[in-house]
């Protein structure tokens, strides 16, 4: 590979992966100030995302759920409930098959039924970014900081649920009441049918998946889990290894290494320190430096000052909400609905209902916060 390929190459990541670029950046620059230490990187929730992401390509190479979304969509024709299906979908995968995931698999799909029925899923698709910010927040495995915070604080898995049970549920009604705005219309269209060839595999899979799932809940050890999931993948299908997206992986480290150099600089700790002094500020705090820096970042870096996990945990999933860059996986959405329309209009109406939808939650969320202290 001569130099011009390479630098061909770097010019593409730069373009694609441009939280990775920003991430790399942030950690050398750090680094410069502050040096290093391994022990800044988090490797359990680096090998738990490993884990997730293999069984989750797995499932997207098997068709599960296009093949689930195909068999509700033929039955329903309205708008609306076309609305409400795709929505709820993205809504109810989120929580288990992460929040990017459940967009990559139903928006294109709503493309393609926007498409055939020839009407514009602006709304649709604003609605399916907000389900999965909102869904995925239930569980541990849902998002990246959910993951990442369940690992470091060492939670429980009930403690945890009481804090995400009541913004998931307040949630799904305001998704709910948004998808009423949508038309009533009935459609005209056709999707081809999906078959599961292999169902042995789904089986395999399937199983999988939920001894990965005790490994987040530390019922496995995740370590034991890693070993099984790469030796089931190695004998059965092992295209699913360049499948994993590794950048994210690596976003994880810059940021664990960077955020890390952080909080061993005497100004930062003594400005973290001052203004994260009680659970409002900390809650506010969440929600804010999502809007800036998106939410996982923020998870990390308020991790390192306060052991207040629930007002972390509840600030960065309403968090995620918001401006566009609140949650990456809402960027996601817009790249392939920009694709086919007009991206400023979308990024207009995206940012009407998210910061409406922010304002809510966030003021919803406040009273318990500063009365029941989560």
């Amino acid at each position: 590979m001569n130099v011009k390929q390479l630098w061909n190459n770097a010019i593409q990541i730069f373009k694609t992966e441009i939280v990775f670029v920003i991430s790399l950046f942030l950690a050398v620059c750090t680094s410069i100030i502050s040096i290093p230490k391994l022990n800044y990187i988090n490797f359990q929730v680096l090998i738990l995302m490993f884990n997730l992401m293999m069984i989750i390509s797995a499932f997207e190479r098997l068709k599960l759920l296009d093949k689930i979304a195909v068999e509700i969509l033929t039955k329903h024709k309205s708008l609306r409930m076309v609305s409400l299906i795709l929505t709820s979908l993205c809504f109810i995968s989120s929580m288990l098959i992460t929040n990017d995931v459940a967009l990559i698999t139903f928006v294109p799909l709503t493309m393609i039924v926007a498409k055939k029925a020839k009407f514009n899923p602006i709304k649709i698709v604003i609605f399916e970014t907000l389900a999965v910010n909102i869904g995925s927040s239930l569980t541990p495995m849902g998002n990246p900081q959910n993951l990442y915070l369940f690992s470091f604080f060492k939670m429980g898995i009930l403690p945890f649920f009481k804090v995400t049970i009541a913004f998931v549920s307040i949630g799904a009604l305001w998704l709910y009441i948004l998808n009423c705005r949508i038309s009533n219309i009935n459609l005209e269209f056709h999707l081809d049918k999906i078959k599961i060839k292999d169902k042995k595999n789904v089986f395999i899979y399937c199983s999988l998946f939920i001894f990965i799932l005790l490994s987040v809940f530390n019922v496995v050890d995740y370590r034991v889990a890693f070993i099984i999931t790469l030796l089931v993948s190695f004998i059965i299908e092992r295209k699913l290894f360049k499948e994993v997206d590794y950048f994210l992986l690596l976003t994880f480290v810059c940021f664990f290494i960077a955020i890390g150099n952080l909080s061993n600089m005497t100004i930062i700790d003594n400005f973290m320190r001052r203004i994260l002094t009680n659970s409002t500020n900390i809650y506010f705090s969440s929600i804010f430096f999502s809007q800036l820096i998106s939410n996982l970042p923020c998870t990390i870096l308020l991790s390192k000052f306060t052991n207040y996990w629930k007002e972390i945990l509840i600030g960065v999933n309403i968090g995620g909400t918001g401006t566009i860059i609140a949650s990456l996986a809402s960027l996601i959405s817009y790249k392939f609905y920009a694709k086919e329309y007009d991206g400023k209009k979308y990024l207009f109406k995206f940012t009407i209902y998210n910061f409406v939808s922010l304002v809510i939650f966030t003021l919803l969320f406040y009273i318990f916060v500063n009365y029941h202290h989560l």
